[in-house]
């Protein structure tokens, strides 16, 4: 039985919310992404895993700063000091989409970091190949379209049919593989990319376009033992009950709103043939995000409707928190903002989204038409619909005047 520890989408450089941390200089929330990431090395490391797969994604950037590269690097050699095997798949976001540059977790491959080798292209390993493991692993890293049909010679297809035909070839791959492999050793897949049936989280608008999607029939294969998959943000088993596991991990913290319902794990599985066990592991300490809008119906305490959206201000305490709020526009003046933010002092970070709602509908008098208006006119019919402050409504509408009744400049 081999002991594999799996993670995925670590995504370590996600800064896009709250401030610095003063003493090491990094953004808050890389120092979040950072703790889970600990968190998973000290686990393979106390419980001396046999092998530790990272199923692609270091970053959210192509280009990650040498700073985000030094922390991702760091965690890297730790296992690596420790004895400890590990595989690092190569994501999307690791690969640059200009064929021949340099992958993010390149560095590895050249400096020969012992105990740790980067999978940046289909691969076939046996035990020689990963430290004397009783062990087979076929690895599908994440393939450009272009990168692809250049290392497996697929060019004579029409554009539509690309993805058919890499689908076709890495199906090819995978099974090929199976076909090799001793039957007296556990076989694990693991792979980057979108499996046919998986469950979306709330990185799906920025995946979503050329993806390619590989059959679910291709990872549920009885000859496999366990399908460590990377790229998809929700924690799911695509083969619950079934064998082998097939297990996205997710991503080790919530990216953006879209996982605020999201907990986070990783996996340890005890990988034999025909056999394995699968242990979710739960991160903790994961931030909250908190989601809220509110669309209002009467004028009434609109501070205090303001405040029951929220949950209590206690635990808004470092929380990302959203609010949207819906209204009419000429309420604009019964939003105290001041007290909102008072209330939510507590959060990590607060976003207070405005959608005034503008009844911009005019109605025409029965015995007028459209055509029967100038356009300044319909504008001024606009204007007043629109409920605009009258002193606003005056220069728009002188503003409008000149642009419209300026004259022609003659060629």
């Amino acid at each position: 039985m081999v002991t594999i520890l799996h993670f995925a989408d670590a995504h370590i450089d996600m800064a896009n919310y709250g401030r610095h941390d003063t003493a090491s200089g990094l953004p808050m929330r890389v120092l979040d992404f950072l703790k889970s990431l600990d968190t998973i090395v000290d686990t393979a490391i106390a419980e001396k895993v046999d092998l530790v797969l990272f199923a692609g994604d270091a970053y959210k950037d192509r280009n990650p700063a040498p700073t985000f590269q030094r922390e991702w690097g760091r965690r890297v050699m730790r296992l690596s000091r420790a004895g400890i095997p590990t595989l690092l798949l190569v994501g999307n976001h690791d690969t640059s989409p200009t064929l021949g540059r340099a992958h993010t977790l390149d560095p590895f491959n050249t400096l020969e970091v012992p105990n740790v080798l980067v999978l940046d292209r289909p691969a076939f390993l046996r035990p020689a190949d990963l430290w004397g493991l009783p062990l087979q692993v076929i690895a599908i890293p994440w393939v450009s379209r272009s990168g692809l049909m250049a290392s497996q010679e697929i060019s004579a297809v029409n554009p539509e049919n690309v993805n058919e035909a890499i689908e076709e070839r890495l199906t090819f791959i995978v099974k090929d593989s199976l076909d090799k492999a001793d039957p007296a050793l556990p076989v694990v897949l693991t792979a980057h990319a979108s499996v046919q049936g998986a469950v979306y989280g709330g990185e799906r608008t920025v995946m979503l376009g050329s993806d390619l999607v590989l059959p679910g029939s291709l990872v549920r294969d009885s000859r496999l033992d366990y399908v460590a998959l990377g790229h998809i943000h929700k924690s799911q088993n695509l083969n619950e009950n079934g064998h082998p596991p097939v297990i996205y991990p997710g991503s080790i913290e919530r990216v953006d709103f879209g996982e605020a319902g999201d907990d986070k794990f990783f996996v340890i599985a005890r990988v034999d043939h025909a056999h394995t066990e699968v242990e979710w592991r739960k991160l903790n300490g994961i931030r909250p995000f908190i989601d809220r809008s509110l669309r209002f119906k009467s004028r009434e305490d609109v501070t205090g409707q303001l405040q029951r959206c929220l949950p209590q201000a206690s635990k808004l305490e470092g929380a990302i928190v959203r609010l949207v709020l819906e209204y009419p526009r000429e309420w604009e003046t019964l939003i105290d903002e001041v007290a909102l933010r008072q209330y939510a002092s507590g959060a990590f970070e607060f976003h207070l989204i405005r959608r005034p709602m503008v009844e911009a509908r005019a109605r025409l008098a029965q015995n007028e038409t459209v055509g029967s208006l100038t356009p300044l006119e319909l504008l001024d019919r606009f204007w007043r619909a629109s409920h605009i402050d009258q002193s606003e409504l005056v220069d728009l509408q002188k503003l409008a005047t000149e642009i419209i009744e300026e004259p022609e400049i003659l060629a």
